[in-house]
């Protein structure tokens, strides 16, 4: 069994404005927009969702299988994410573009102004599931992540078509698809993952209420910030997962991806949604706490004393034997 992870793959460029945007934001005066803002620091590192999702699972002792499209530029990063125990072997790699790149720029409230190239990444419509599928075997799960979207509704589709269980995360690409991208890509799915605002740009942008939405999807995680994770199923109460307390919050990108990657594996660990959601958020806090989205390092220790002193002894007991390969 394996674990498919679509999405994109990425080099990001991070930088840090130490103002706020919102000082220099004329609300009657945002159709004539053309603002500069002066960054203090620039710092280039791996990204892109599918790959930071990878790189967390692999550092949770899960080989994951990467599905995404690049250039010929990605040696570097591929030998990087196989040190870390991801499976490159079926990356499309283009003979004609760079492989993507994500701008971002952070103010001192946390706020964020990026822009995305996608490069390589429109290539990944030219992917097909089922030749991965017969090298590495029936997947546990297929999540989507965004991608080029001419992609994502082909991966769905086949998901669908061939019985594979997919997870939806349309994130990013929820701000620019309509109704008629984002119904067929979240239709269907085991676990549809959303942070709060993107929930109102599904039900506002589908048309469909909540209840709706819950009624096409098995599970619905919705991510709240510092309040925490909400896990809504049809005909049964939320149940609410509060957040990991950060010893200090420097740079919030990445942070849903290192969530992502450690539910998924608590999942394939056969643990409930309610401990995943905990994982989840116990990979995140590493993620905010520096600059970089696969920077961080686990150390068994600290991160089981983390758990313990928000989730208690029974949440380590269930993920103890599965931490094997984390250093002590």
């Amino acid at each position: 069994m394996s674990l498919l992870v679509a999405g994109s793959i990425a080099t990001d460029h991070l930088m840090s404005f130490p103002g706020r945007f919102n000082d220099s934001l004329v609300v009657d005066q945002l159709d004539k927009l053309s603002v500069s803002f002066l960054v203090e620091d620039l710092d280039v590192r791996r990204g892109g969702c599918a790959a930071n999702i990878c790189f967390g699972l692999g550092n949770l002792g899960l080989r994951p299988v990467l599905v995404g499209a690049v250039g010929e530029d990605f040696a570097e990063y591929r030998a990087w994410l196989e040190r870390h125990n991801v499976d490159c072997g079926s990356v499309h790699v283009s003979e004609t573009r760079h492989t993507a790149r994500f701008v971002c720029t952070t103010d001192s409230s946390m706020a964020q102004i990026a822009s995305f190239y996608a490069g390589a990444m429109s290539e990944a419509r030219e992917i097909e599931l089922k030749p991965i599928v017969d090298r590495v075997g029936e997947p546990d799960y297929v999540i989507i992540g965004p991608d080029d979207p001419q992609g994502m509704l082909r991966h769905t589709e086949e998901c669908r078509q061939r019985g594979y269980r997919f997870l939806a995360d349309p994130s990013q690409q929820l701000a620019f698809g309509d109704g008629e991208l984002i119904r067929p890509l979240i239709d269907g799915a085991d676990i549809l993952f959303s942070n709060e605002y993107e929930a109102s740009l599904i039900t506002q942008k589908t048309g469909w209420s909540r209840e709706e939405v819950l009624s096409r999807v098995g599970t619905w995680v919705v991510t709240l910030g510092p309040a925490g994770v909400r896990i809504d199923r049809e005909g049964e109460e939320s149940v609410l997962v509060p957040a990991v307390p950060e010893i200090e919050k420097v740079e919030p990108t990445g942070v849903g991806d290192a969530f992502r990657a450690g539910f998924m594996a608590a999942l394939t660990w056969g643990l409930s949604h309610e401990r995943a959601a905990q994982l989840g958020c116990l990979l995140a806090v590493y993620v905010v706490e520096q600059v970089g989205t696969q920077e961080y390092e686990i150390s068994r220790s600290a991160f089981l004393a983390r758990c313990a002193a928000t989730y208690g002894d029974d949440a380590v007991a269930d993920f103890e034997p599965h931490l094997t390969t984390i250093r002590p």
